[in-house]
């Protein structure tokens, strides 16, 4: 960070925020620039103009979400780090953290919040990642902990757990109804490259076919898309 030490009254944390969904990027924001120490520096809805825009805007903190239109904010995440080594990064989704928190934070970010968390937690994950500490839910937190101290693997709780970072943003584009050479260009990937990975998929998920594959894509992606809409309402009347 580049802000003077001796005027702590006069830092100004930069933050910058990719999210998809105008609306969004707007309460966020609103509710950063409320705080003394916080100010946002820059926006952007998808990986291609985060990926451009985020170096010019010198900050200190990038907020990302998951789910970038087509793209997935894990490989934001991954491309950021290798220019930018020592950014922080702070996830804030809508999608279950037991699937996605730990492959956030195994590729780099700092900390991993849900979006229906009450604001005054989301500002209190922000300040602890600009204070070099990761953040996690208690519930994570403890999850990883027992994983940590664990002699014996703990089981995947779903076969989608096992597939690699890669594989899942295929999965996901597979439920979207992409096609391999669509796939293959939209990653800047070759298509030879998009058939391994739908191998290993359908290997890993223990699929019969490339049909039983589109399948549990769709089904998959239509279960995701109700389980994030549905999941503020169900916690609340927990």
């Amino acid at each position: 960070m580049t802000h003077a030490k001796n005027h702590p009254e006069k830092i100004k944390y930069k933050i910058f925020i990719v999210d998809d969904h105008p609306i969004v990027r707007q309460g966020v924001a609103q509710l950063i620039n409320q705080e003394a120490i916080l100010t946002v520096c820059g926006e952007a809805s998808d990986v291609a103009s985060a990926l451009q825009a985020i170096p010019a805007c010198d900050c200190d903190l990038v907020l990302v979400d998951l789910s970038l239109g087509s793209d997935i904010g894990i490989r934001l995440i991954e491309d950021l780090l290798l220019d930018h080594t020592d950014l922080k990064i702070l996830v804030l989704s809508m999608h279950d953290e037991a699937l996605y928190a730990e492959r956030c934070l195994k590729a780099g970010a700092k900390g991993y919040i849900m979006k229906q968390e009450p604001p005054e937690l989301v500002i209190l994950a922000l300040k602890k990642v600009l204070n070099g500490e990761i953040y996690v839910s208690a519930k994570l937190s403890a999850r990883l902990l027992q994983k940590l101290a664990s002699k014996q693997s703990v089981p995947y709780s779903s076969p989608i757990e096992q597939l690699s970072n890669r594989e899942l943003e295929v999965f996901q584009l597979i439920g979207k109804g992409f096609k391999t050479r669509k796939i293959a260009e939209h990653l800047n990937l070759s298509v030879k490259t998009i058939e391994t990975y739908i191998e290993h998929i359908k290997r890993k998920m223990n699929l019969e076919d490339s049909r039983d594959l589109i399948l549990h894509a769709v089904q998959w992606g239509i279960n995701e898309q109700y389980q994030t809409t549905q999941r503020p309402d169900s916690r609340e009347n927990k």
